[in-house]
């Protein structure tokens, strides 16, 4: 039988909408056991909502004032004394999956199974490559622990519903000497998640200022929305690194993607392409996203935006 350890993504108040994802990939497995381990200062409330859902037979809590910041360097050593017990170690392919899986890994001494999208077997997945343009099968050997990042845009979050059981783990591996936490600089928004967010809007380089890229707020505002930016978008400084969507940026998958001013390009189109409805909004008609949108429209964007923030009331 196959056991499957997930690390809960958190904030330290709140689960991730990403785990729930990964439970739902790890629950393609056939027979397979799924456990979610929660590394926390005070991992009570997280396990509460990691217990919820639907799936998962175990909650594992590891108490330390340590996982009050979620450093990569200090959780691998603690992942892999775990991983004793687990034929699988599934993490989300965020930032901090991405941060953290590889140390895993690496520290295992198997390879990790990049943004996996589908599951063809307990050891074969499906994961995509050039830019999401081709799909290619990998497989670990039956005898290896199978390490993995989730694309979490390519499932659904498991639903509410479920009753695990809960139980304190102690993971005792030393504290790192090389890294340690200093302090975070993160701009504050009381905005929805851009990784999570139902609902997003993203300006392009169209916007041709950080002060015209305002309409992109306000718009976001109207929706209830979160804010995405194309990469052109961040590398003229119109809008912040966190914001970008695409390959080099973060990969979603919301009900709602409008796209305001951005051509398409190949490597943004992969960040989108799990989007459930695409709007387009762009002067050139010829534009890539359109090719991609659900709605098109076409035409200046400096007289759509406030037509259509007018028409939302």
């Amino acid at each position: 039988m196959s056991k499957i350890l997930i690390i809960a993504e958190h904030d330290g108040k709140k689960l991730s909408p990403a785990s729930a994802r990964c439970v739902t990939c790890a629950a393609q497995i056939a027979g397979g056991e799924i456990t979610l381990a929660v590394f926390a200062a005070d991992p009570g409330p997280i396990a509460q909502q990691a217990a919820r859902l639907t799936g998962v037979a175990q909650v594992i809590t590891i108490t330390d004032a340590r996982h009050a910041q979620s450093l990569a360097a200090v959780l691998a050593p603690q992942v892999v004394q775990l991983a004793a017990s687990y034929t699988h170690i599934f993490g989300a392919s965020t930032t901090f999956g991405k941060d953290l899986m590889p140390r895993v890994a690496a520290l295992l001494g198997v390879p990790q199974i990049s943004d996996a999208m589908s599951v063809e077997s307990p050891t074969r997945f499906k994961r995509p490559i050039y830019a999401g343009n081709a799909i290619i099968t990998v497989e670990v050997a039956a005898n290896r622990k199978v390490v993995a990042t989730v694309r979490t845009a390519s499932f659904e979050a498991a639903l509410d519903g479920g009753a695990a059981t809960i139980s304190a783990v102690s993971a005792d591996a030393p504290a790192p000497t090389h890294t340690r936490y200093v302090s975070l600089s993160a701009a504050a928004s009381d905005r929805p998640d851009l990784q999570s967010a139902p609902r997003v809007v993203s300006g392009g380089r169209a916007l041709a200022s950080k002060e015209n890229f305002q309409l992109i707020y306000s718009l976001a505002d109207k929706l209830n929305a979160a804010v995405g930016a194309s990469r052109a978008a961040v590398d003229a400084g119109y809008a912040s690194n966190e914001l970008q969507v695409g390959q080099t940026g973060k990969i979603i998958a919301p009900e709602l993607y409008v796209a305001v001013g951005i051509s398409g390009a190949i490597q943004h189109l992969t960040g989108i392409k799990d989007a459930r409805t695409i709007v387009a909004i762009n002067k050139d008609a010829e534009a890539p996203i359109f090719e991609v949108a659900d709605f098109g429209l076409v035409g200046d964007l400096f007289q759509i935006l406030p037509a259509l923030e007018a028409a939302l009331g």
